[in-house]
Protein backbone atom coordinates (compact mmCIF):
# COMPACT_ATOMS: atom_id res chain seq x y z
CA UNK A 1 0.00 0.00 0.00
CA UNK A 2 1.37 3.49 -0.71
CA UNK A 3 1.57 6.28 1.20
CA UNK A 4 -1.34 8.17 -0.58
CA UNK A 5 -3.76 6.17 1.18
CA UNK A 6 -2.34 6.74 4.38
CA UNK A 7 -2.55 10.40 3.50
CA UNK A 8 -5.49 12.32 5.65
CA UNK A 9 -7.48 16.01 4.51
CA UNK A 10 -7.86 17.81 1.80
CA UNK A 11 -5.95 20.65 -0.64
CA UNK A 12 -7.91 23.32 -2.39
CA UNK A 13 -8.15 23.02 -5.96
CA UNK A 14 -5.12 23.93 -7.71
CA UNK A 15 -2.94 22.45 -4.65
CA UNK A 16 -3.20 18.46 -5.59
CA UNK A 17 0.56 18.77 -6.32
CA UNK A 18 1.39 19.49 -2.93
CA UNK A 19 -0.72 16.23 -1.82
CA UNK A 20 1.23 14.31 -4.22
CA UNK A 21 4.42 15.23 -2.92
CA UNK A 22 3.65 14.68 0.81
CA UNK A 23 2.58 11.17 -0.19
CA UNK A 24 5.93 10.81 -2.22
CA UNK A 25 7.60 11.70 1.14
CA UNK A 26 5.62 9.57 3.14
CA UNK A 27 6.53 6.85 0.66
CA UNK A 28 10.32 7.32 1.22
CA UNK A 29 10.30 6.93 4.42
CA UNK A 30 10.22 10.61 6.65
CA UNK A 31 8.38 9.24 9.73
CA UNK A 32 5.82 6.86 10.58
CA UNK A 33 5.01 8.69 14.05
CA UNK A 34 2.88 11.69 12.94
CA UNK A 35 3.67 14.68 10.73
CA UNK A 36 1.38 17.83 9.49
CA UNK A 37 1.33 19.97 7.42
CA UNK A 38 -1.16 23.18 6.92
CA UNK A 39 -0.36 26.52 4.66
CA UNK A 40 -2.40 29.31 3.35
CA UNK A 41 -2.24 31.91 0.27
CA UNK A 42 -3.34 35.58 1.10
CA UNK A 43 -5.34 34.19 4.44
CA UNK A 44 -6.88 31.34 3.13
CA UNK A 45 -6.52 27.93 3.82
CA UNK A 46 -5.33 25.79 0.73
CA UNK A 47 -3.43 22.70 2.61
CA UNK A 48 -4.18 20.57 5.55
CA UNK A 49 -3.08 17.61 5.18
CA UNK A 50 -2.17 15.06 7.79
CA UNK A 51 -0.57 11.14 8.26
CA UNK A 52 1.33 8.65 10.65
CA UNK A 53 0.40 6.47 13.95
CA UNK A 54 -1.86 8.64 16.48
CA UNK A 55 -1.67 11.84 14.58
CA UNK A 56 -4.97 13.63 13.54
CA UNK A 57 -5.33 17.24 11.85
CA UNK A 58 -5.81 18.65 15.87
CA UNK A 59 -3.00 16.60 17.38
CA UNK A 60 -1.15 19.20 19.41
CA UNK A 61 3.04 18.47 19.81
CA UNK A 62 6.33 20.41 20.57
CA UNK A 63 7.22 22.68 18.07
CA UNK A 64 10.60 23.46 19.49
CA UNK A 65 12.30 27.07 18.14
CA UNK A 66 9.27 27.44 15.81
CA UNK A 67 7.90 29.32 19.26
CA UNK A 68 10.76 31.73 18.32
CA UNK A 69 8.45 33.15 15.72
CA UNK A 70 5.12 33.44 17.97
CA UNK A 71 8.30 35.46 20.90
CA UNK A 72 9.34 37.74 18.26
CA UNK A 73 5.82 38.39 16.25
CA UNK A 74 5.00 40.32 19.15
CA UNK A 75 8.44 42.16 19.26
CA UNK A 76 7.89 43.37 15.98
CA UNK A 77 4.24 44.49 16.62
CA UNK A 78 5.85 46.49 19.46
CA UNK A 79 8.24 48.09 17.86
CA UNK A 80 5.96 48.64 14.77
CA UNK A 81 3.70 50.31 17.50
CA UNK A 82 6.82 52.53 19.12
CA UNK A 83 6.52 50.55 22.22
CA UNK A 84 9.84 48.85 21.56
CA UNK A 85 13.13 51.41 20.24
CA UNK A 86 15.42 48.70 18.36
CA UNK A 87 18.57 50.68 18.68
CA UNK A 88 17.97 51.54 22.69
CA UNK A 89 20.28 49.79 24.25
CA UNK A 90 18.98 46.82 26.43
CA UNK A 91 19.74 48.40 29.82
CA UNK A 92 17.70 51.04 29.33
CA UNK A 93 14.52 49.05 29.62
CA UNK A 94 16.27 46.60 31.81
CA UNK A 95 19.01 48.05 34.12
CA UNK A 96 20.41 44.55 35.73
CA UNK A 97 21.02 43.50 32.39
CA UNK A 98 24.32 45.85 31.86
CA UNK A 99 26.39 43.51 34.21
CA UNK A 100 29.55 42.26 32.83
CA UNK A 101 30.16 44.48 30.06
CA UNK A 102 26.78 44.17 28.40
CA UNK A 103 25.55 47.49 28.86
CA UNK A 104 26.13 48.85 24.95
CA UNK A 105 23.77 45.70 23.58
CA UNK A 106 20.98 47.41 21.72
CA UNK A 107 17.86 45.41 21.30
CA UNK A 108 18.75 44.99 17.68
CA UNK A 109 22.00 43.26 18.15
CA UNK A 110 20.38 40.99 20.90
CA UNK A 111 17.51 40.20 18.21
CA UNK A 112 20.45 39.08 15.69
CA UNK A 113 21.98 36.82 18.37
CA UNK A 114 24.74 38.87 19.20
CA UNK A 115 24.65 39.54 23.18
CA UNK A 116 27.10 36.40 23.84
CA UNK A 117 24.61 35.13 26.64
CA UNK A 118 23.95 31.90 25.17
CA UNK A 119 23.93 29.83 28.51
CA UNK A 120 24.29 30.61 32.14
CA UNK A 121 28.09 29.52 33.91
CA UNK A 122 27.33 25.70 35.14
CA UNK A 123 24.02 25.58 33.15
CA UNK A 124 20.24 25.91 33.96
CA UNK A 125 18.60 23.11 35.97
CA UNK A 126 15.34 21.51 34.66
CA UNK A 127 13.00 24.02 36.36
CA UNK A 128 15.06 26.85 35.63
CA UNK A 129 14.80 26.45 31.75
CA UNK A 130 11.27 25.43 31.64
CA UNK A 131 10.78 29.08 32.85
CA UNK A 132 11.94 32.44 30.83
CA UNK A 133 11.56 34.56 34.42
CA UNK A 134 14.22 31.99 36.08
CA UNK A 135 16.30 32.20 32.40
CA UNK A 136 16.58 36.00 32.31
CA UNK A 137 17.07 36.32 36.24
CA UNK A 138 20.45 34.16 35.92
CA UNK A 139 21.10 35.61 32.93
CA UNK A 140 21.19 39.18 33.74
CA UNK A 141 24.11 38.91 35.70
CA UNK A 142 25.68 36.21 32.89
CA UNK A 143 29.26 36.80 31.76
CA UNK A 144 29.45 36.72 28.15
CA UNK A 145 30.94 34.35 26.36
CA UNK A 146 32.13 36.91 23.69
CA UNK A 147 32.40 40.19 23.57
CA UNK A 148 28.57 41.83 22.79
CA UNK A 149 27.85 43.05 19.70
CA UNK A 150 31.20 41.69 17.56
CA UNK A 151 29.92 38.11 17.07
CA UNK A 152 26.50 36.25 16.51
CA UNK A 153 25.84 32.90 17.60
CA UNK A 154 22.81 30.72 17.81
CA UNK A 155 20.58 31.34 21.29
CA UNK A 156 18.95 28.30 21.08
CA UNK A 157 17.57 28.03 24.60
CA UNK A 158 17.25 31.68 25.87
CA UNK A 159 16.85 34.19 23.12
CA UNK A 160 13.31 35.20 23.88
CA UNK A 161 13.79 34.91 27.50
CA UNK A 162 15.72 37.89 27.26
CA UNK A 163 13.99 39.89 24.56
CA UNK A 164 10.74 38.39 26.45
CA UNK A 165 12.59 40.38 29.79
CA UNK A 166 12.58 43.81 27.78
CA UNK A 167 8.86 43.52 26.73
CA UNK A 168 7.87 42.83 30.29
CA UNK A 169 9.83 45.58 31.68
CA UNK A 170 7.96 47.70 29.25
CA UNK A 171 4.42 46.69 29.34
CA UNK A 172 3.99 44.57 32.09
CA UNK A 173 2.78 41.60 30.41
CA UNK A 174 5.18 38.81 29.53
CA UNK A 175 5.23 37.41 25.86
CA UNK A 176 3.66 34.59 27.07
CA UNK A 177 0.81 36.83 27.76
CA UNK A 178 0.78 38.85 24.71
CA UNK A 179 0.63 36.06 22.35
CA UNK A 180 -2.67 34.86 24.11
CA UNK A 181 -4.24 38.25 24.11
CA UNK A 182 -3.40 40.13 20.37
CA UNK A 183 -2.49 36.65 17.93
CA UNK A 184 -3.78 33.22 19.58
CA UNK A 185 -7.16 34.34 21.00
CA UNK A 186 -8.29 36.11 18.39
CA UNK A 187 -7.04 34.18 15.50
CA UNK A 188 -8.39 30.98 17.14
CA UNK A 189 -4.99 29.58 16.73
CA UNK A 190 -3.94 26.07 17.71
CA UNK A 191 -0.47 27.37 18.97
CA UNK A 192 0.05 28.00 22.42
CA UNK A 193 2.87 29.35 24.63
CA UNK A 194 2.08 27.77 27.70
CA UNK A 195 -0.64 24.30 27.01
CA UNK A 196 -3.50 24.78 29.01
CA UNK A 197 -4.17 21.57 31.45
CA UNK A 198 -7.84 20.57 29.51
CA UNK A 199 -5.73 20.24 25.86
CA UNK A 200 -2.97 17.88 27.33
CA UNK A 201 -5.50 14.89 25.82
CA UNK A 202 -4.21 16.45 22.09
CA UNK A 203 -1.32 15.83 23.09
CA UNK A 204 1.20 13.58 21.38
CA UNK A 205 4.58 13.30 23.41
CA UNK A 206 7.45 14.21 20.78
CA UNK A 207 9.74 10.57 20.34
CA UNK A 208 13.41 10.71 19.70
CA UNK A 209 15.25 10.56 16.39
CA UNK A 210 15.78 6.31 14.88
CA UNK A 211 19.35 6.97 13.28
CA UNK A 212 20.98 3.91 10.97
CA UNK A 213 23.91 2.59 12.55
CA UNK A 214 26.12 4.79 9.94
CA UNK A 215 24.03 7.98 11.40
CA UNK A 216 24.71 7.35 14.71
CA UNK A 217 28.19 6.89 14.37
CA UNK A 218 28.29 10.57 12.56
CA UNK A 219 26.05 12.05 15.38
CA UNK A 220 28.75 10.42 18.01
CA UNK A 221 31.83 11.49 15.87
CA UNK A 222 30.15 15.38 15.56
CA UNK A 223 28.70 15.61 19.03
CA UNK A 224 29.99 18.88 20.45
CA UNK A 225 32.03 19.30 23.64
CA UNK A 226 29.81 19.67 26.88
CA UNK A 227 31.77 23.08 27.46
CA UNK A 228 32.05 24.24 23.89
CA UNK A 229 29.76 27.27 22.68
CA UNK A 230 27.50 24.73 20.95
CA UNK A 231 26.90 22.26 24.33
CA UNK A 232 26.72 26.11 26.52
CA UNK A 233 24.03 27.21 23.94
CA UNK A 234 21.99 23.96 24.21
CA UNK A 235 22.19 23.64 28.30
CA UNK A 236 25.06 20.32 27.48
CA UNK A 237 27.40 21.46 30.44
CA UNK A 238 24.51 21.17 32.75
CA UNK A 239 24.36 18.30 35.51
CA UNK A 240 22.29 16.91 34.09
CA UNK A 241 22.52 17.50 30.18
CA UNK A 242 19.39 18.99 28.97
CA UNK A 243 17.86 16.19 26.98
CA UNK A 244 15.36 18.12 24.01
CA UNK A 245 12.75 15.20 23.67
CA UNK A 246 12.49 14.49 27.42
CA UNK A 247 12.24 18.25 28.13
CA UNK A 248 9.04 19.13 25.80
CA UNK A 249 7.63 16.11 27.19
CA UNK A 250 7.54 17.68 30.49
CA UNK A 251 4.26 19.06 31.39
CA UNK A 252 5.98 21.83 33.10
CA UNK A 253 7.92 23.09 30.34
CA UNK A 254 5.13 22.92 27.83
CA UNK A 255 2.75 24.43 30.49
CA UNK A 256 4.91 27.62 31.00
CA UNK A 257 5.80 28.15 27.31
CA UNK A 258 9.23 28.73 27.44
CA UNK A 259 9.33 30.81 24.35
CA UNK A 260 12.40 30.23 22.82
CA UNK A 261 11.70 26.34 22.54
CA UNK A 262 8.35 25.60 24.81
CA UNK A 263 5.89 26.52 22.72
CA UNK A 264 3.06 23.79 21.38
CA UNK A 265 0.80 23.47 18.17
CA UNK A 266 0.02 22.07 14.87
CA UNK A 267 0.51 23.08 11.27
CA UNK A 268 -3.01 24.50 11.47
CA UNK A 269 -1.65 27.08 14.18
CA UNK A 270 1.76 28.01 12.80
CA UNK A 271 0.04 28.55 9.19
CA UNK A 272 -2.55 30.27 10.48
CA UNK A 273 -0.65 32.52 12.92
CA UNK A 274 1.77 33.56 9.81
CA UNK A 275 -0.98 34.05 7.68
CA UNK A 276 -2.62 37.09 10.15
CA UNK A 277 1.27 37.92 10.14
CA UNK A 278 1.06 39.33 6.39
CA UNK A 279 -2.82 38.67 5.47
CA UNK A 280 -5.87 39.64 5.62
CA UNK A 281 -7.44 37.01 7.61
CA UNK A 282 -11.05 36.82 9.14
CA UNK A 283 -11.69 40.46 8.20
CA UNK A 284 -8.63 41.90 10.48
CA UNK A 285 -6.16 43.83 8.63
CA UNK A 286 -2.53 42.24 8.52
CA UNK A 287 -0.48 41.98 11.97
CA UNK A 288 2.41 43.81 10.44
CA UNK A 289 3.05 46.60 7.97
CA UNK A 290 5.49 46.45 4.97
CA UNK A 291 8.30 48.36 6.51
CA UNK A 292 8.20 46.01 9.42
CA UNK A 293 8.29 42.91 7.57
CA UNK A 294 11.08 44.24 5.53
CA UNK A 295 13.42 45.50 8.91
CA UNK A 296 12.69 41.81 10.65
CA UNK A 297 12.67 39.52 7.50
CA UNK A 298 15.81 41.01 6.01
CA UNK A 299 19.05 39.11 6.20
CA UNK A 300 21.16 40.97 8.85
CA UNK A 301 23.85 38.48 10.16
CA UNK A 302 27.26 38.34 7.76
CA UNK A 303 29.71 35.44 8.49
CA UNK A 304 30.13 32.14 10.53
CA UNK A 305 27.71 31.69 13.45
CA UNK A 306 30.00 31.56 16.35
CA UNK A 307 27.65 28.80 18.17
CA UNK A 308 26.78 26.39 15.42
CA UNK A 309 29.48 27.38 13.08
CA UNK A 310 26.93 27.44 9.88
CA UNK A 311 26.37 30.14 7.78
CA UNK A 312 23.25 31.24 9.27
CA UNK A 313 20.37 33.06 8.38
CA UNK A 314 18.74 35.40 10.50
CA UNK A 315 16.82 38.43 10.72
CA UNK A 316 15.66 40.20 13.81
CA UNK A 317 14.52 36.90 15.59
CA UNK A 318 13.35 35.62 12.65
CA UNK A 319 15.28 33.71 9.96
CA UNK A 320 15.44 34.91 6.89
CA UNK A 321 13.42 32.30 4.85
CA UNK A 322 14.05 34.02 1.39
CA UNK A 323 18.39 33.33 2.13
CA UNK A 324 17.37 29.44 3.31
CA UNK A 325 14.52 29.00 0.25
CA UNK A 326 15.77 30.95 -2.74
CA UNK A 327 12.34 30.16 -4.31
CA UNK A 328 10.70 32.35 -1.74
CA UNK A 329 11.04 36.21 -1.65
CA UNK A 330 13.43 38.45 0.01
CA UNK A 331 11.10 39.31 2.86
CA UNK A 332 10.32 36.22 3.75
CA UNK A 333 10.63 35.32 7.80
CA UNK A 334 9.87 32.24 10.09
CA UNK A 335 12.01 29.54 12.46
CA UNK A 336 12.29 26.31 11.96
CA UNK A 337 12.22 23.59 15.08
CA UNK A 338 14.78 21.18 16.65
CA UNK A 339 12.18 18.16 15.46
CA UNK A 340 12.38 19.09 12.01
CA UNK A 341 9.50 21.69 12.23
CA UNK A 342 9.07 25.16 10.34
CA UNK A 343 6.34 28.10 10.17
CA UNK A 344 7.47 31.05 7.90
CA UNK A 345 5.55 33.76 5.81
CA UNK A 346 6.22 35.05 2.21
CA UNK A 347 4.73 38.42 1.45
CA UNK A 348 5.76 38.22 -2.29
CA UNK A 349 3.77 34.74 -2.75
CA UNK A 350 0.93 35.48 -0.08
CA UNK A 351 2.53 32.03 1.41
CA UNK A 352 2.14 31.08 4.94
CA UNK A 353 3.17 27.75 5.61
CA UNK A 354 3.64 25.52 8.99
CA UNK A 355 5.02 21.78 9.27
CA UNK A 356 5.02 19.78 12.31
CA UNK A 357 6.69 16.24 12.90
CA UNK A 358 6.61 14.02 16.07
CA UNK A 359 9.69 12.71 15.80
CA UNK A 360 13.14 13.77 15.34
CA UNK A 361 15.01 14.08 12.02
CA UNK A 362 18.32 13.28 10.90
CA UNK A 363 20.60 15.36 10.35
CA UNK A 364 19.93 17.46 13.20
CA UNK A 365 18.99 20.83 13.76
CA UNK A 366 16.38 23.35 12.34
CA UNK A 367 14.10 22.55 9.71
CA UNK A 368 14.08 18.73 8.53
CA UNK A 369 14.96 18.26 4.82
CA UNK A 370 11.73 17.15 3.50
CA UNK A 371 10.33 20.96 4.16
CA UNK A 372 12.62 22.18 0.73
CA UNK A 373 10.76 20.06 -1.19
CA UNK A 374 7.16 20.81 0.36
CA UNK A 375 7.12 24.51 0.72
CA UNK A 376 8.51 24.64 -2.77
CA UNK A 377 5.66 23.07 -4.02
CA UNK A 378 3.36 25.26 -1.94
CA UNK A 379 4.90 27.95 -3.72
CA UNK A 380 4.57 26.68 -7.29
CA UNK A 381 0.96 26.10 -6.89
CA UNK A 382 0.44 29.59 -5.62
CA UNK A 383 1.80 30.76 -8.18
CA UNK A 384 -0.19 28.96 -10.88
CA UNK A 385 -3.81 29.95 -8.99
Amino acid sequence: MTAEAGVQGNVAEGFEAVREEFAALLDEGITTSGVQLAACVDGRPVVDLWAGDGMECDSLTAVYSVTKGAAHLIVALLVQEGTLELDREVADYWPQFAAEGKGGLTLRQLLMHQSGVIGADGGFSKAELADDRLIAERLAGQRPFWEPGTAYGYHALVIAALTGEVVRRVTGQSIQELFEERIRVPYGLDFYLGLPEPLEARWLDVQPMEPTREQLADLVANAPARDSLMGIAFNAHAKPPTDLVRFANRRDARALGQASGGGVGNARGVAGMYAAAISETGGRAPLLKPDTIAEFGRLHTVGTDVVTGDVDQFGLGFEAMGVRYPFLGPDAFGHSGAAGGMGFADPASGVAYGYVRRRFAYPPGGGAAENDRLAQAVVRAAAGV
